[in-house]
């Protein structure tokens, strides 16, 4: 249900836009550490994610799917053109992903905690 309402929410918000907008991450830069570092967020974020987007919006400038949603503009270029396909895929990708993750002020992040939890304590080196 909310993978449904959040696919509802990017559909409508994209389908206004004349050429598709970066998400902003859905929380701060250094929210997931220590599992994901804010220098690996600001990269993969503000750079990697970001060159898909921006190589997809060239890509669709002047086109029919210009002003067209992701996913419309994804599954037309999946039939025409693999490399529109595989940017508009990963710009999608990407926007899902963050959103599949949460710092664990918002309750994330249980998995490695439990895995920490069960770590086996370990002897201080210097008291033999």
């Amino acid at each position: 249900m909310r993978l449904q309402a959040f696919l509802l929410f990017f559909t409508i918000a994209l389908a206004s836009a004349e050429t598709y907008q970066q998400p902003p991450l859905p929380y701060a830069t250094s929210a997931l550490e220590p599992v994901i570092g804010r220098q690996t967020l600001e990269i993969h974020h503000g750079k990697h994610e970001k060159k898909y987007v921006d190589t997809m919006n060239s890509m669709v400038k002047g086109t029919d799917l210009e002003g067209k949603s992701l996913e419309t503009i994804i599954k037309t270029a999946h039939e025409r053109n693999n490399a529109l396909f595989n940017n508009a895929a990963q710009a999608w990708n990407h926007a899902f992903y963050w959103k599949c993750m949460s710092p664990p002020s918002a309750g994330g992040g249980s998995y490695w905690r439990k895995k920490e939890e069960d770590k086996p304590n370990e002897p201080d080196k210097d008291s033999k």
